[in-house]
C-alpha cells in the first residue's frame, strides 16, 4: 500500500498496536535512502502517536578512530561502517524488554555517536526506528512489526543531501561529490530493499 500523509501511517501503526499484546513494545521501522526525509517522517510518527519514543540509526555509526582504522573513513554510511551487532542487540532489548533501554545518540556536527544519549522510558508502547539498512539486516527486520518504505524522487533527494552536507559544513563540490558518491551508492543498495517493506510512504 501506498500511503499519501502522516495521518494514514499512524493509522496502520494504530491498527497494529491493537492487536499486539500490551506488555510488548511495538517497533515501527521507518526505512529509506539518504535524504528521502526518513528522519524526518520518523520523528512526526513519534511525535503523532500516544506513548511513543524515536529510536534513530545514527547513532550506531562506528566511531571516527574506528573508522580511520578500518580504512573506511571515505564510505561512511555504508553498512559497514555501523556497529550491526549493537544496534540489533539493542533492537531486541527495546522490543522484549519492558524496561528503560538506552541507547547512543548521533552528533552530526563532529560526526561521532554519543554514548546513552537516548533513553526510551519503560512506560513507552511503541519505538519508531528510523534507518537506512533496516530491511537489509535480516537481524534488524526481525524485530520489527511494522516496516515502511520512504521514496522520494531522486532529484529532490539529491537536492537535500547537498543541502545537509553543506549546513554541516562541507563546500558546495564537496557536498554534491558526496551526494552522489558515498550517499549514491548506499541508495542503490537501500533501495533494492524497498520490495520488503509492508508499505511505502509518498509525502
Amino acid at each position: 500500500m501506498i500511503l499519501g500523509t502522516l495521518a494514514e501511517v499512524a493509522a496502520l501503526v494504530a491498527e497494529v498496536r491493537a492487536t499486539t499484546p500490551t506488555a510488548q513494545r511495538l517497533l515501527v521501522g521507518i526505512v529509506g535512502a539518504p535524504g528521502a526525509g526518513k528522519s524526518t517522517i520518523a520523528a512526526a510518527l513519534a511525535e503523532l502517536l500516544p506513548a511513543a519514543a524515536l529510536l534513530p540509526m545514527d547513532g550506531f555509526h562506528l566511531p571516527q578512530a574506528e573508522l580511520r582504522r578500518l580504512g573506511r573513513r571515505e564510505r561512511m554510511g555504508a553498512p559497514d561502517t555501523f556497529d550491526i551487532d549493537g544496534f540489533v542487540a539493542t533492537l531486541a532489548a527495546v522490543r522484549n524488554s519492558c524496561n528503560s533501554v538506552s541507547a547512543p545518540g548521533f552528533d552530526r556536527g563532529i560526526e561521532e555517536p554519543v554514548p546513552g544519549a537516548i533513553v526510551i522510558p519503560q512506560e513507552l508502547s511503541t519505538v519508531v526506528v528510523d534507518g537506512n539498512y533496516l530491511l537489509l539486516w535480516e537481524e534488524a527486520a526481525a524485530q520489527l512489526d511494522l516496516a515502511f518504505f520512504v521514496d522520494v524522487d531522486h532529484d529532490t533527494r539529491i537536492e537535500r543531501l547537498v543541502a545537509r552536507h553543506e549546513r554541516f559544513g562541507k563546500s558546495p563540490e564537496q557536498a554534491l561529490a558526496w551526494a552522489l558518491g558515498p550517499d549514491e551508492a548506499n541508495a542503490v543498495v537501500i533501495t533494492a530493499t524497498a520490495a520488503t517493506a509492508d508499505h511505502v510512504i509518498r509525502l
